[in-house]
């Protein structure tokens, strides 16, 4: 993995989040879900981007485990969207996927860095 490809996937899965909850139908239990995963779909790239300018490994610990429990907490918040059968989407697999992924990558990180 090139060394700026997280930043541009933590990016797009923040804006593909954008766009998957405006696929989702207008009703009360999506207002209060489509508020939750903007807030830890979007902190994803947001935290992400933070992490890549901490000044110790302190600190880039201590961020990248917040993109991590973001990453999950979406994930949650896709599995339930899929479950109640809200989107009925390609972008909504994908997502999946990359929510999943991400979820592997920094938890991978935080146990290299755990070690050191």
């Amino acid at each position: 993995m090139r060394k700026d490809d997280l930043k541009g996937r933590t990016f797009n899965f923040s804006s593909d989040i954008i766009d998957l909850v405006e696929l989702l139908p207008k009703m009360t239990a999506t207002n209060v879900i489509s508020y939750q995963i903007l807030k830890s779909g979007t902190s994803v790239g947001a935290n992400y981007r933070a992490a890549k300018r901490a000044r110790s490994d302190k600190e880039f610990i201590a961020k990248i485990n917040i993109v991590q429990e973001e990453a999950d907490e979406t994930l949650f918040w896709l599995e339930v969207i899929k479950e109640k059968g809200w989107v009925n989407d390609k972008l909504l697999e994908g997502l999946l996927k990359e929510a999943d992924e991400l979820t592997a990558i920094f938890t991978s990180t935080l146990k290299t860095m755990n070690k050191r």
